[in-house]
């Protein structure tokens, strides 16, 4: 599921990248995009690293976590209760948004870097 909103999310960036292109100069969309990719760093970031660290509190509390656990932690999901599920879901939403954000942006900002030169 989160496969297909990331890949729905990057097909709507490339689309909106496109219609900017038309519509704004370079030097705003270069602008645009980096604002959005900074909120999107802000954002993310912050909101990933304490996804982690709810997911590891709530999976010790379970089980001992296996070692490199961070790599593919959304294969630990389905040993969490509901109860935990539910507490570490919104973290992992938020960075998954703040990632699509800072990648728009990015996108955006070399966009327009590149329309400049």
């Amino acid at each position: 599921m989160i496969e297909i909103l990331l890949v729905l999310s990057t097909v709507v960036a490339v689309g909106a990248l496109g219609l900017m292109t038309t519509m704004l100069t370079p030097r705003l969309m270069t602008e645009l995009g980096f604002w959005m990719l900074m909120v999107g760093l802000m954002t993310g970031v912050p909101a990933g690293l304490w996804y982690h660290v709810v997911l590891y509190r709530a999976l010790a509390h379970r089980m001992t976590v296996p070692p490199r656990w961070w790599i593919t932690p959304v294969a630990l999901h389905p040993q969490l209760a509901q109860e935990d599920l539910d507490r570490v879901r919104p973290w992992f939403r938020l960075g998954g948004i703040g990632f699509a954000l800072s990648l728009a942006g990015g996108l955006a900002a070399m966009a327009g870097l590149l329309l400049a030169g």
